[in-house]
């Protein structure tokens, strides 16, 4: 098997399979196009039949297929010689029927006409002849490979010999991959370390080749990498659910605007394959009723980042059943929203933890020196800042950025500084949870941060109850984490 060395490390994941006649194009055409999709950051599978034993596709082969976005076939003289070709060509036709519209095939023409293509001309139509009589094949068998290579021709692409060169022709198609797929992918942080691992977990609950619908919760402090999670998770999935996924985020800051919520169902409408449904929605309710109708009709992938309350979920994603299959993920600094009871819906908890004493101080070493590692000099001051920022993914890039090519004196007074308070773009981050709880939870916190870290829970809760805190229902579960 000739494959793609862009995969991700969490599973085969593909947005683009090549097919191809190897001896016609492997060397050439092919991978040239197969190189420039890769430079621009596209994941490619490019099979090679000539690399395979056996006339039946296997179960891998077959799970890239099905969990590609865009099929490119680049149909040349020998293409339709080709048993393997053929099967592969009437899989992707097949999977590109079913999809809905949320996958493409975007033929390219080498070195034959669309009338080949199309078994209007002997080069096509005499070469599954000969296959049907050298293999013995059955007419259903042959059919279905006509009726794919005619669903493929009836599909606009492009035909080599119209374009000066084969250079001009493939920044063409790559610019066209590239804006199949530009609108869903979420930009992500240039390092990340230390997510593989929960990647694979929230992958896990997700599940997105098992029925039924999930929505997933990942909860944690603030600063503490969950929106970047959910980035990787919605790029790593989206293919699944092709036009019909959505990343809504900061639900919590935009939804506190004036008609915040109504242009956050706009969008989100929008975005899953509904532009025009959303010209008169001018009000919340509306605005529910119409993305509960898509919804009930339709599988879909919708990340809601940064919720503060169970309403904003509801106006959202509304409060009907979902299409089968589909996933709602969920990024909150509250263990309590989705703390309700929806028929035929999973509702799972995924906890972020703090990241580990290695992890943090290689990320911390990736943006103060370029390196994964500390030099010997800065080795013990780099150390220290990383336990004084708590480990937080946000607060190891914006000191580690800071602190790039400073001097030592710098370092310390910034060491020195953090020991007393956190830098101030990171305070800001971290003050929205505080500013989110009401006045007691907040007189709470600030006696557990002042006088109760370490200390027995039993003698600090025997307090608030004389002070009429009830802290039973005020502290958990919004302030559980402090201890």
């Amino acid at each position: 098997m000739a494959s793609s060395d862009a995969g991700t490390s969490w599973g085969s994941e593909y947005q683009v399979f090549l097919s191809f006649r190897g001896p016609d194009t492997r060397t050439g055409f092919t991978d040239v196009l197969f190189h420039s999709l890769i430079d621009v950051g596209i994941h490619v599978f490019r099979d090679d039949e000539e690399l395979r034993v056996g006339e039946r596709i296997d179960e891998s082969l077959l799970q890239v297929i099905n969990n590609s976005r865009i099929y490119i076939p680049v149909f040349s003289r020998n293409y339709a010689s080709s048993q393997w070709c053929l099967c592969e060509l009437a899989q992707i036709v097949a999977n590109t029927l079913k999809s809905e519209g949320n996958k493409e095939i975007l033929p390219i023409f080498f070195d034959v006409e669309p009338n080949d293509v199309k078994l209007k001309t002997p080069l096509y139509h005499n070469a599954i002849l000969n296959l049907e009589h050298e293999k013995k094949l059955s007419n259903e068998q042959v059919n279905v490979w006509r009726e794919a290579l005619m669903e493929v021709d009836a599909i606009k692409g492009w035909e080599v010999k119209k374009y000066k060169g084969h250079g001009e022709l493939i920044k063409l198609v790559v610019a066209k991959v590239v804006e199949c797929l530009k609108s869903k992918h979420r930009l992500v942080t240039e390092y990340l370390v230390g997510i593989d691992d929960q990647v694979v977990a929230v992958s896990k609950l997700l599940d997105v080749d098992s029925d039924g619908v999930r929505l997933v919760k990942i909860y944690g402090m603030g600063g503490i990498g969950k929106t970047t999670l959910a980035k990787v998770i919605f790029n790593l999935l989206s293919s699944h659910f092709g036009k019909c996924c959505c990343f809504l985020e900061d639900v919590r800051e935009k939804s506190s605007r004036t008609d915040g919520l109504v242009h956050l169902q706009k969008r989100l409408l929008s975005e899953i394959g509904h532009p025009t449904g959303t010209k008169n929605i001018d009000e919340i309710d509306y605005g529910i009723k119409r993305i509960e109708e898509i919804l009930c009709n339709k599988k879909v992938l919708i990340v809601l980042d940064d919720v503060d309350n169970n309403e904003q979920v509801e106006k959202l994603v509304g409060k009907g059943t979902l299409y089968s299959g589909s996933r709602i993920l969920i990024t909150t600094r509250h263990k309590d929203i989705l703390q309700v009871n929806r028929q035929n819906h999973q509702i799972l908890d995924y906890e972020m933890e703090v990241m580990s004493d290695g992890h943090a101080l290689e990320l911390f070493s990736r943006h103060a020196f370029n390196t994964d590692f500390p030099s010997d000099d800065y080795n013990h001051l780099s150390r220290e800042i990383v336990f004084a920022t708590g480990r937080l993914p946000l607060a190891l890039e914006v000191i580690g950025s800071f602190l790039c090519h400073k001097p030592q004196e710098l370092w310390k007074e910034t060491l020195h500084k953090l020991r007393k308070a956190p830098h101030e773009d990171v305070f800001g981050k971290l003050k929205i949870s505080y500013d989110a709880l009401n006045f007691k939870q907040q007189q709470i916190f600030l006696d557990i941060a002042c006088f109760f870290i370490g200390e027995d829970k039993a003698n600090a809760i025997y307090l608030w109850k004389g002070c009429e805190f009830f802290p039973d229902t005020e502290l958990l579960p919004s302030l559980a984490c402090l201890w």
